[in-house]
């Protein structure tokens, strides 16, 4: 009985065996002409659905993630398990760590968490906390310094969202601000500013993108700023909020938490509080974070311009559109750690092996960030792979037809979905631009200007709200806040600007003109707003 056991446990491996050289060598004959039979239908979507939904419900975004890239690398294998495993890892994993772009964003979120590391043992962050404390008095004015903040570093979303994070969390704290708000003021001001900022790596974005369709891509986008409601309007909404000193959906708990000294209404509160080694027996003072702040946009600046041939004799706005904003900014975030710890030496503040030891705290401060955009950079490979783009044009095109005028509130829905599924605004705008510009047949009316700028308010709204998104896990990073809990608090103030949004572009179809346009959404903002303060207040 026992031989005959061994036998058929040796029989059961041996068919396993030859199972899998089978299924191997399957795969190896499907690989020369592999096509997913799932490629280019709505098939394509469901793998970040599948992300987003389980990190809204589970509240863990790591397992969420994997479990939307193994799905969308199933569905591109025609569920071959090792077809779609070398996907997953060759394509996905492997691909994204490799990606010049990828690896230049890594290396600047290390140098700026190492520069932060430094000022908050330096007792700089403290300093500047004390500081802005005997100016600002109360929390409506913390939210405005946020928010003013935000607006005046609008050259590169993520180099807004972890400078604007570093410089005012010291004061936000002071004032009894939750992460979770901080978290939108930054995010909100990230993106939405990018978009109207002439002069930043989103203009220089859409720039190329328009540039082949023929007209200046510059002068498309400075067109198309006016129409651009999703991000005016969102100002508009962080102003009127902190005026009207309320909350509502989830930020209203947290804020009510942060008033009872829990800033962080998270079970990770500790690892967030162990990263602010701010040293009190310091010699900080408000230099030591003002200085390398300004030293490293200083530097930042003229790395982007660098990369773009300003010094090659290419004019400033120019090598600016043609910037490599990843290169950029390690150039200049690199030029600008060495300062810092020259400067910090010199001053007597930190001694040499403390800034040493900075380098590698500010590394663990930014773990959690690496993490969640390498799981997301190969969620977006795996929804590339599975043709979504293709999808969305075919839609995008086969509603153009005979709907021209509502165009703008159609394209603005698409891209909404299309950047929350897929997380990213630039690659939105990539799909949808030229699609909007052959349906309009050129750049000659001011509808197509309206549903252009609608494309790009749609790309904002859906990366804004979606967990997936690279600023929306940069906000969090620069908040130090959990970051499903930031992407549930702003969900419902910016599903509430995307709502008004749309009726303006439907509005829109009636009335081309943006200086009566942007009045009639700045007052649906302001009362919309009021009704919900309204209500909410009568439920308490």
């Amino acid at each position: 009985m026992k031989l005959l056991n061994k036998k058929n446990i040796l029989s059961f491996f041996t068919f396993l065996f030859v199972l899998a050289t089978a299924i191997i060598a399957f795969a190896e004959g499907e690989e020369a002409e592999h096509v997913s039979r799932f490629a280019s239908t709505f098939w394509a979507l469901v793998p970040p659905v599948i992300a987003i939904v389980l990190a809204l419900i589970t509240k863990e975004v790591y397992s969420s993630l994997f479990v939307g890239i193994l799905s969308g690398a199933l569905l591109y294998a025609n569920f071959n398990f090792e077809t779609a495993m070398n996907h997953m890892l060759v394509d996905g994993f492997i691909a994204s760590l490799s990606d010049s772009w990828n690896v230049g964003i890594l290396i600047f979120l290390v140098i700026l968490g190492a520069i932060v590391a430094l000022m908050n043992k330096a007792g700089g962050s403290a300093a500047f906390g004390r500081w802005a404390s005997t100016r600002i008095k109360s929390k409506f004015g913390a939210q405005c310094a946020t928010i003013a903040l935000g607006v005046l570093i609008f050259i590169d979303d993520y180099f807004n969202c972890l400078t604007v994070g570093s410089v005012m969390r010291p004061v936000t704290d002071k004032f009894k601000i939750s992460r979770a708000k901080l978290a939108y003021l930054i995010d909100a001001t990230a993106a939405p500013i990018c978009i109207i900022a002439p002069i930043s790596s989103w203009a220089a974005a859409v720039a190329g993108f328009a540039e082949g369709s023929g007209m200046n891509g510059l002068e498309l986008f400075i067109r198309a700023i006016p129409y651009n409601f999703y991000a005016l309007l969102t100002i508009v909404m962080m102003f009127t909020l902190a005026f009207m000193k309320f909350e509502f959906g989830p930020m209203k708990q947290h804020e009510a938490n942060a008033e009872n000294g829990d800033l962080f209404s998270s079970k990770d509160a500790e690892m967030f509080k162990a990263l602010e080694n701010d040293n009190p027996d310091s010699k900080g003072k408000v230099i030591d974070l003002v200085l390398p702040v300004i030293v490293l946009i200083i530097t930042c600046v003229i790395g982007m311009i660098y990369t773009g041939g300003f010094f090659s004799g290419t004019n400033f706005v120019d090598a600016f559109a043609g910037s490599d904003a990843s290169v950029g900014l390690v150039i200049g975030s690199s030029v600008a750690l060495v300062f810092t710890i020259i400067y910090m030496f010199a001053r007597r503040v930190l001694t040499f092996k403390e800034c040493m030891d900075c380098v590698p705290e500010g590394f663990k401060a930014m773990v959690p960030a690496i993490m969640i955009l390498t799981f997301a950079w190969t969620l977006k490979a795996m929804t590339d792979s599975l043709g979504a783009a293709d999808y969305i044009a075919a839609l995008v095109q086969g509603s153009a037809a005979g709907l021209v005028n509502f165009l703008p509130a159609i394209v603005f829905l698409v891209a909404c979905v299309l950047a929350f599924a897929s997380g990213t605004s630039w690659g939105t705008f990539g799909i949808l631009i030229p699609i909007v510009v052959a349906a309009f047949g050129g750049f000659n009316s001011e509808i197509t200007i309206i549903a252009v700028s609608a494309c790009m308010a749609g790309a904002v709204c859906g990366d804004h709200c979606s967990p997936i998104s690279d600023t929306t896990i940069m906000a969090s990073a620069g908040s130090q806040s959990n970051h499903i809990n930031h992407v549930n608090t702003q969900l419902p103030y910016a599903i509430t600007i995307a709502i008004i949004s749309f009726v303006c572009y439907l509005i829109a179809a009636f009335i081309q003109n943006a200086f009566v346009l942007l009045p009639i959404g700045i007052i649906l903002t302001v009362g919309t707003l009021f009704v919900i303060k309204k209500i909410t207040t009568k439920k308490a």
